[in-house]
Formats: C-alpha cells, sequence, structure tokens
C-alpha cells in the first residue's frame, strides 16, 4: 500500500518537530505452552518522554493480532496527536501475524515494522506448512506483503516494512526514537512491560496479588 501525498507530508512534518509523539507494540516472554501471551503499547512524546502504557494478551499462535493491537493503541487514548506506530515485527505470540494494512487502514496513521535481522522464509514457510497446513498460506501472504528493507545503524542494520511512510521517512523515524544503541526506546520499553506482565502470569499464587497486570494507567 502506498502512501498517499497527506500521509507522507503529515509525517515528515511531524518529525521536523520537537517532541512528536508515537506508539510502540511488542510482546512480552512467553512459553510455548501458554494459552496466551503478554502484548504491550507505550505512547512517547520523542525521544523517551513517556505519556501512556497499557497491557493486554493475544492467543499464541493465533488470529487475533491484528484485533488486538488495534483494541490496545485505542486504549491508550486519544489517537489525534499520534503520528505514527512501531511494532517489533509483524508477528505477536508466535505466528499470531499481524496484517499491516489492515492495521493502517484502522488507525489512519503510518505503520513501521523492525527486525533485527533478515527473517529465514525457507524455514518460516516449513514450519508454517507443519503447524498450520489450513492456514499457512494466509499467514505467510503477510508476512510478505511489504518488502523489507535495510536501515542503516552504528552497528547492523535492521530491517524495516513500512505502510503509509515512505522508506526515507521510516529510517527518519528509527532515528529520532533512537535514545542509545540502534533500537528505538518505545519499542525497547513496550518489550519491557509486556515481558513483566507475562513473568507476572506465571508466577506463583502468593506472589501475583504484588504484581499489577492489565492496563497500566497514564504516566506522567
Amino acid at each position: 500500500m502506498r502512501p498517499s501525498a497527506v500521509e507522507v507530508i503529515s509525517l515528515r512534518r511531524a518529525l521536523g518537530k520537537p517532541h512528536p509523539r508515537v506508539v510502540a507494540v511488542d510482546d512480552g516472554a512467553f512459553d510455548r505452552s501458554d494459552r496466551f501471551a503478554p502484548i504491550a503499547a507505550v505512547v512517547v512524546s520523542m525521544p523517551d518522554y513517556v505519556e501512556s502504557i497499557r497491557a493486554s494478551r493475544v492467543r499464541v499462535d493465533g488470529r487475533d493480532a491484528t484485533d488486538a493491537v488495534v483494541g490496545l493503541i485505542d486504549a491508550t487514548g486519544p489517537l489525534n496527536g499520534i503520528r505514527a506506530v512501531l511494532l517489533d515485527g509483524a508477528v505477536l505470540g508466535g505466528f499470531n501475524v499481524v496484517d499491516l494494512d489492515a492495521l493502517h487502514r484502522a488507525l489512519g496513521r503510518p505503520i513501521v515494522a523492525l527486525t533485527r535481522r533478515p527473517p529465514d522464509f525457507a524455514r518460516i514457510r516449513a514450519a508454517l506448512a507443519k503447524w498450520f497446513p489450513d492456514d499457512a498460506g494466509r499467514r505467510l501472504r503477510l508476512l510478505t506483503a511489504h518488502r523489507l528493507f535495510p536501515i542503516p545503524t552504528g552497528g547492523a542494520a535492521i530491517r524495516a516494512a513500512a505502510v503509509g511512510c515512505t522508506r526515507a521517512d521510516a529510517a527518519l523515524l528509527v532515528r529520532r526514537t533512537t535514545v542509545r544503541g540502534y533500537w528505538p526506546e518505545p519499542l525497547r520499553l513496550a518489550h519491557l512491560v509486556a515481558s513483566a506482565g507475562g513473568t507476572a502470569a506465571r508466577a506463583p499464587a502468593r506472589l501475583r496479588g504484588r504484581v499489577p497486570l492489565g492496563n497500566v494507567g497514564p504516566v506522567a
């Protein structure tokens, strides 16, 4: 899906301002035997001021990732000031694949999905055929719908898929949101929050009451 002229101009202008707002979504640690995996959304006023956090879950290897991300981002608050959405890859909870085009249509914001290393599509195809014989084609089409392109960093390049913005603006978005190292700070925070939720969910019963789960309110 090509970005419209309005989308390109809107994101480019926003990235030229001191503190544009973005939302990042990632999943946290889970076991393959778990029914659900934790996910979190973090709204950040760039480069590092956290405005809102919400947590939820998706089915492990399910088909609800796109709807879950839309609902989670909606729960963070009004979308008026959000300029872009960052994802750590296009899958949550194993092979629960996010439809990047549907997510873009639902939220009306540019979507940039990042990965630290090139996917091994031969292994992915084999795994999908083995574990999802009736749904392998759909999942693979979603995973390959957008060509990955490299974004240079201080170390190894990371790969990105972009919907609703140009590659140049996606690269600028990554640079603007990176505080230390080469990974965007909003994604790092989203992963920490989601992983904390997953750890708490598997904690012994005597400890669960001490660890907050579910939605976390806006952070001042």
